[in-house]
């Protein structure tokens, strides 16, 4: 998978400004809040359809501007695509696939494969579950693109649900038939959830083994807030899962009337991660923490090629500078050529000479790139 050009109109700080690479590895130098990570941010964009940095498309347009435009060319298992997406202040977007508008959006996806790494993905331990399940949740995306819309139909239910939980108890009956859309939908992203981290966790641990010279060892456990009243439940089984769900949802049913809110189901979900039994999020050092955030990427990054059978773009977000000489030599050893890289940074100097000579350094200022 290679991408060989971008094209950005009106886009964050960029008014209209094209790139193209053409070699394994671009480095992007320039000052902070000059449109490195803007940049970045777009091919993520074009990869998932949405930005981790921000939640709503009128801050991706530049201001006093209506619409953006992204527009890419790359090269996935041998063929040439074209990517295109209008994003608009009002939130409506349209999505172009060689040239053709898509009725559904689900199409766009999984065309382009990119594993993000930014200063913010320390916050993977740091910070609560919440980001530890949209992580997930962004991989499997790339992984099942259909997984876009379970995540969209258990949204729905949940906020229906929700909705009439704070109605109060007269609408008691109404909600039988929300439990059952909650559990159904539920179940499907516990499940594929559960069966994502059976293959990331060994790779995640065996990166991290290397990266901690065999001196740590990680465990990375998807938790289900159903498993905690039934720790034996097989998540394999859809019907038992569903079934689960609505068992819970029966015996915390007073709990949710009075508080207004849902307190079952994959939203209320968490991914443990522990060093040498140790919570990391509680005890871990920073040190320990940037080598669990890398262990992670890298295992993504694996995971992703083996299952779509190339190489993702990897974006690394002026991480270099959070991460110290033995990690990012770790780090620069895993991609070498054979992975297409775009990295940001303030300077050059935490860049081997020798590892720059196969990449195309551009300088990045007040919204231009220049060779």
């Amino acid at each position: 998978m290679y991408l060989k050009s971008l094209h950005l109109r009106q886009f964050r700080n960029y008014q209209d400004q094209a790139v193209r690479f053409f070699a394994p590895k671009t480095v992007l130098v320039g000052d902070n809040a000059q449109g490195k990570s803007n940049l970045l941010e777009a091919v993520e964009l074009l990869a998932t359809l949405r930005s981790h940095r921000c939640t709503r498309d009128r801050d991706l347009v530049r201001q006093e501007e209506e619409a953006a435009q992204l527009q890419a060319e790359l090269e996935r298992l041998g063929s040439a695509m074209e990517l295109g997406l209008i994003l608009r202040s009002n939130g409506r977007r349209t999505a172009r696939l060689n040239g053709e508008t898509l009725r559904r959006q689900l199409d766009f996806l999984g065309n382009l494969n990119a594993v993000l790494f930014s200063s913010l993905d320390l916050d993977l331990v740091r910070g609560g579950p919440e980001g530890r399940r949209v992580w997930l949740d962004t991989v499997l995306v790339q992984l099942e693109p259909i997984y876009a819309h379970i995540l969209q139909q258990y949204a729905q239910a949940l906020r229906q649900r929700n909705a009439l939980l704070r109605q109060g108890e007269t609408d008691r009956s109404q909600l039988v038939l929300w439990d059952a859309q909650l559990a159904t939908t539920g179940a499907r992203v516990t499940r594929r959830r559960a069966r994502l981290l059976t293959r990331l966790a060994p790779l995640a641990c065996r990166w991290h083994a290397s990266i901690s010279g065999q001196s740590e060892a990680l465990t990375v456990q998807y938790t289900p807030r159903i498993l905690h009243s039934q720790p034996e439940l097989n998540l394999d089984d859809p019907v038992v899962v569903q079934q689960a769900f609505l068992d819970e949802m029966q015996s915390k049913a007073e709990a949710e009337w009075a508080r207004g809110t849902s307190l079952v189901g994959p939203h209320r979900d968490e991914v443990t991660l522990t060093i040498n039994e140790t919570p990391a999020r509680a005890y871990g050092s920073q040190g320990q923490q940037r080598t669990l955030v890398l262990a992670l990427k890298l295992a993504e990054l694996e995971l992703i090629e083996a299952v779509v059978g190339e190489p993702p773009l990897l974006l690394l977000d002026d991480v270099l500078a959070e991460l110290d000489l033995r990690r990012q030599n770790q780090l620069l050893d895993a991609i070498q050529d054979r992975v297409q890289t775009i990295i940001t940074t303030t300077h050059l100097g935490s860049f081997d000479a020798q590892w720059l000579t196969s990449a195309q350094v551009m300088h990045v200022q007040a919204g231009r790139i220049l060779a």
